[in-house]
């Protein structure tokens, strides 16, 4: 799956259009009371190194966040007694992530190397907004494993657009559940606001996980330069990176921005590194601080918010090849 030259032209050219061109004819911005529908998808083969389709190698995420105020009374109540006064909205998705190891194409893989592994998902968030913080609370329910599907995704995939399969999957993790929990705060802090409209943000972050599957707390902040930076509180993520969430609101005709952003990731537990927890499996040895570095820009126009994030990530694991991990991720959420 690599990415040509001619496909990245046709990413951009209309993004840019978007972000820099003529928005002169003013929308009505999109309404706090609808909901959202997102689409993402995040792929290793958007990347500058020469070897992609490897490690974190995909993830898809389907989800729909509710309207402002929509929120079922005893989610709304849980959420006011931990977290005080805010607006609440609540958001449902499915997730799919298949991670492999850096040579597919052997029979059997090397032990040194991250197992092959699909991790599959539903995820329920607690949104809650201030005038400056954004807080999720969340459950991801599922399996990783064989049941996960990853197999069948990639390798149909590939048939598909005429790639060779990867020949590894024998070896992947076995079946078992998938029950984690997670916590996440978000500050919105304004840095300047300039005559014509552009304005600049930071946003510091912590957020953890806990579960079956990963165990890890994760500083981060982020950096912010554009025009309606209160729409949001920044891209949605999914491989455990610094993540706005899906929730957005459109304060301005056009809201455009550009960012960047850092976290450090200390892991405590990596089911899809350490391999199986009830069972035997294949593993590697995680390291226990992972860093990631973002770079990328968002547009909303007419109630659709489309993001682009390149992904830097520092070795998760002990004999990794190459020193940094990329991948791209493009989301989409569409107002109704």
């Amino acid at each position: 799956m690599k990415t040509s030259a001619c496909l990245r032209l046709a990413v951009f050219s209309p993004f840019a259009l978007l972000v820099f061109g003529s928005a002169a004819r003013a929308e009505p911005p999109s309404s706090p009371l609808a909901g959202i529908w997102t689409i993402q998808d995040e792929n290793a083969s958007i990347s500058t190194q020469s070897q992609t389709d490897r490690y974190y190698v995909n993830g898809f995420h389907l989800g729909w966040t509710s309207p402002e105020g929509e929120v079922p009374g005893f989610v709304a109540d849980f959420g006011h007694a931990l977290l005080g006064e805010g607006t609440q909205r609540v958001s449902v998705g499915i997730v799919q992530q298949l991670y492999t190891p850096d040579n597919t194409q052997l029979i059997n893989p090397d032990p040194n190397d991250e197992p092959y592994a699909g991790y599959l998902a539903a995820t329920f968030n607690l949104i809650q907004d201030t005038a400056n913080t954004r807080t999720v609370l969340g459950v991801n329910a599922g399996v990783i494993g064989r049941d996960a599907g990853g197999e069948i995704v990639q390798n149909d995939f590939h048939s598909i657009i005429g790639q060779k399969g990867t020949h590894g999957w024998a070896y992947q993790l076995p079946s078992e559940p998938a029950i984690d929990f997670s916590a996440a705060r978000i500050w919105r802090v304004p840095v300047v606001h300039l005559n014509n409209g552009l304005e600049a943000d930071v946003l510091p972050q912590i957020s953890a996980m806990a579960g079956l599957t990963q165990i890890y707390v994760q500083p981060a902040v982020g950096f912010r330069f554009g025009r309606g930076l209160d729409s949001d509180f920044g891209p949605s993520l999914m491989a455990t990176s610094p993540s706005g969430s899906d929730a957005f609101k459109q304060t301005q005709p056009v809201v455009w921005y550009v960012f960047g952003s850092a976290a450090s990731q200390f892991v405590g537990h990596d089911e899809i590194l350490q391999g199986s927890d009830f069972q035997t499996s294949r593993s590697v040895d995680p390291y226990r601080v992972v860093g990631t570095f973002e770079l990328g820009a968002t547009v909303i126009w007419r109630g659709v918010r489309f993001s682009y994030t390149q992904v830097f990530q520092t070795n998760r694991f002990y004999h990794q090849a190459n020193s940094i991990h990329e991948f791209g991720s493009f989301n989409v959420g569409l107002t109704f």
